[in-house]
């Protein structure tokens, strides 16, 4: 079966304008899984992570997705490695508001405190002056919403932030957040099995306003009969027609399908070229129960 990878690039997705003010190209990278095992510690093989990254470039990508607390520390590490000095069309997000006290555990931290730490030790590890776009990894329940958003304003007025995101929020976090900041990303779960942002995705999508899909292949749903029977009549994978779906879904639908594996790398950027039909996507559209006729497609 073919996957698609000869001759693929990003650059087939489209772009879209973060904010109107940074283009970037339609289908990103998620960095999370070139660190260790439960996101902890170093990966297995370095080299390997190394050679993703800059094969991401390769294949047309220039919006990479981080955090401070993916390993902690080291997915930002790497990239800078990898990438540094960066091409002046890249744009690497990272993200503040959770630590790490262990493999697979994560604790809220989203005080003006540990987001100012956070942002000035992202800094440092990527080895710029500047995040292109900061996102709020999850609000904080014990921490006022409004006090995180304002520290980022405030370092935003400090030129060390250039575009503010959102991540793990709900729609009401997003009003909130407008009136005080303009938001230039949403980032939350979303794929063609699992829908339950679909109204804060059309709130973005009515406002301008990038949505960033994470865990975008849903790898649960991926031996549904129907998707197995579109990717066979493509002659493609089933993940490459899940990130199909999901760039034909909204123009302003930005996936960062994530990986430590070169070859399943280029398999995600050749979802890139990969135009299901209309009848295709309407199928898809309503295995889930929730359809998404009448709302803005790519």
């Amino acid at each position: 079966m073919s996957t698609r990878t000869e001759s693929v690039s990003a650059a087939a997705a489209g772009t879209l304008q973060l904010a109107g003010k940074v283009s970037v190209s339609r289908l990103g990278f998620g960095a999370m899984r070139i660190t260790g095992p439960g996101i902890w510690g170093p990966p297995k093989d370095r080299a390997s992570a190394l050679s993703v990254l800059r094969r991401a470039l390769e294949l047309g990508i220039n919006f990479i997705d981080t955090a401070d607390s993916y390993g902690p520390a080291v997915s930002e590490e790497l990239i800078a490695e990898a990438l540094s000095p960066y091409p002046r069309d890249l744009v690497v997000a990272t993200k503040g508001g959770w630590k790490r006290p262990g493999p697979n555990q994560w604790t809220h931290d989203s005080s003006p405190t540990h987001l100012r730490e956070a942002l000035e030790g992202s800094l440092k590890r990527l080895r710029v002056e500047r995040i292109e776009l900061y996102q709020l990894h999850t609000p904080d329940p014990a921490i006022s919403f409004e006090a995180s958003i304002e520290t980022l304003v405030q370092l935003q007025s400090e030129g060390k932030i250039h575009l503010i995101g959102l991540s793990n929020v709900t729609l009401e976090h997003l009003e909130r957040a407008q009136k005080l900041a303009a938001i230039a990303s949403v980032q939350n779960r979303y794929s063609v099995f699992d829908r339950e942002w679909e109204h804060l995705l059309t709130y973005c999508e009515q406002n301008r306003i990038a949505f960033i899909p994470w865990f975008p292949l849903a790898a649960g749903g991926v031996g549904h009969q129907l998707l197995n029977s579109i990717a066979q009549s493509h002659q493609v994978k089933p993940l490459q027609v899940a990130l199909a779906w999901l760039l034909q879904r909204s123009p302003l639908m930005l996936p960062i399908p994530g990986t430590s594996s070169v070859e399943h790398l280029e398999e995600n950027v050749a979802a890139a070229g990969l135009q299901l039909t209309e009848a295709e996507y309407r199928q898809l559209d309503v295995v889930h129960g929730t359809t998404t006729a009448g709302r803005v497609r790519a």
